[in-house]
C-alpha cells in the first residue's frame, strides 16, 4: 500500500535530488549495511538552497500542528537548520518564533555558557536532519533539561524508518520511533521512506530518461522490506 505523499513533500525530494543531497546507487553505512540510497542534508550548502530548505522545515512544522516557544538547532547542523526554519516561518507562515543554538563547549568570558539566542524555556521544538542512533537527541534533552524547558518535539528531514542492528538481529524499533517512547515526544520528517518510494514509483519508467530515479524503487524495497519500520504516514 502506498503511503500518501502531500504536494511539498514531492518537492522536497525534487529538490533533494537536484541538489545533490538525495542521492541513489550503493553506499556502505556507518553500520556496515550497503544502502540504495544516501542523504546529507550538509549538501544543501548555497544560500538559496538553504533558504528553501528552511521553507520545507517551515511547512513540515505547520502541517504538524505542534506548538512551541524556541526553535533549537543542535551544534552544528542543526544550527543553520533552525536559522533557516524561523526565518521561513517568520516570512511565511506569520509565525515569529525566537531560536537558539549550544555550543560544543561553554565559553567561559563574556556572557559564558553554552546556549547562543534565544532563553531556552517553555515547549522547545529542536531541528536536525536526521535521527540515526538518537544519542545526539539524547544530549539535546539533558540541554533542555538543564535550562528548566520541555521538548515539544523534534523535526527533522528525512525519516529512514529504518531498525538498528541488535545482536545477530534487530531492534523491534527504530531509533526515532524509540526517541518517541523515551521522551514521550513527536519526532516530525519533511519526507519518510515510505514516502519516498511512492514518489519513485510514480514516476514513469522511461529508458531513455537519465533521471529516471523509478529504477530504485524496488532495491529501495526490498531494503525497507529488510531492515525497516512500517509506520502511519
Amino acid at each position: 500500500m502506498s503511503a500518501e505523499i502531500q504536494p511539498y513533500q514531492q518537492e522536497f525530494i525534487e529538490f533533494a535530488m537536484a541538489e545533490g543531497a538525495l542521492r541513489f546507487g550503493e553506499f556502505t553505512l556507518k553500520s556496515g549495511r550497503v544502502s540504495p540510497y544516501f542523504f546529507n542534508a550538509g549538501l544543501f550548502r548555497s544560500g538559496r538552497a538553504l533558504a528553501r530548505l528552511g521553507r520545507f522545515y517551515a511547512r513540515a512544522i505547520a502541517a504538524s500542528g505542534i506548538e512551541t516557544d524556541v526553535l533549537f538547532g543542535p551544534a552544528y547542523k542543526g544550527i543553520s537548520l533552525a536559522a533557516s526554519a524561523a526565518i521561513a516561518l517568520a516570512d511565511h507562515h506569520d509565525r515569529d518564533i525566537p531560536f537558539a543554538f549550544n555550543r560544543k563547549e561553554a565559553k567561559t568570558h563574556g556572557e559564558g555558557g553554552n546556549i547562543v539566542g534565544a532563553n531556552l524555556a517553555g515547549q522547545v521544538l529542536i531541528i536536525d536532519d536526521v535521527i540515526t542512533a538518537g544519542t545526539a537527541i539524547n544530549e539535546v534533552m539533558q540541554i533542555i533539561e538543564q535550562a528548566g524547558a520541555s521538548a515539544a518535539g523534534v523535526v527533522i528531514a528525512l525519516d529512514r524508518q529504518e531498525r538498528a542492528p541488535k545482536g545477530d538481529g534487530l531492534e523491534p524499533h527504530s531509533a526515532i520511533q524509540a526517541v518517541e517512547a523515551r521522551y514521550a515526544m513527536p519526532v516530525i520528517s519533511i519526507v519518510n521512506l515510505d514516502q519516498m518510494l511512492t514518489y519513485l514509483e510514480s514516476r514513469p519508467a522511461r529508458a531513455d530518461d537519465p533521471d529516471d530515479f523509478s529504477r530504485y524503487a524496488e532495491a529501495i524495497r526490498a531494503y525497507r522490506d529488510r531492515y525497516g519500520v512500517r509506520q502511519a504516514t
